[in-house]
């Protein structure tokens, strides 16, 4: 389980980083809070830090039970190729809005294995425990 609150703390330090980007991207842009949109590449920095959070919500609670019911080394191994997957999503999406679409679709497939396999072994540990 260590592994898992590694990655889980991985997790969020990427996801701290990308809103010091945010900052960084206000400043540089011109873009004063509250506003969340202006300048496009602002606009560009800020979906990556909110799609980030829209993605940690499922996958932060689906590690861990997939960990406990299914397997903590998948769970792990899932888990890495999560971050993996947000850099490659940060990295296109500030390339081109348009070369986003790799590493969403690896984050919405690795959610859906950590959350498919979740309930899975939910339900085989409820029947036979």
């Amino acid at each position: 389980m260590v592994w898992l609150g590694l990655i889980t703390i991985f997790a969020l330090v990427e996801y701290m980083v990308l809103g010091v980007l945010v900052g960084w991207a206000r400043v540089k842009y011109e873009v004063a809070a509250p506003a969340t949109t202006g300048d496009p590449m602002f606009e560009r920095y800020f979906r990556v830090h909110q799609n980030t959070l829209e993605a940690l919500i499922v996958f932060v609670p689906a590690l861990w039970v997939f960990g406990r019911f299914v397997n903590v080394q998948a769970a792990a191994t899932l888990g890495a190729l999560f971050l993996l997957a947000r850099v490659v999503y940060a990295i296109g999406y500030l390339w081109d809005p348009a070369k986003r679409t790799v590493g969403a679709g690896a984050t919405v497939i690795i959610n859906g294995m950590l959350l498919a396999g979740s309930l899975l072994g939910l339900t085989v540990y409820a029947l036979y425990h």
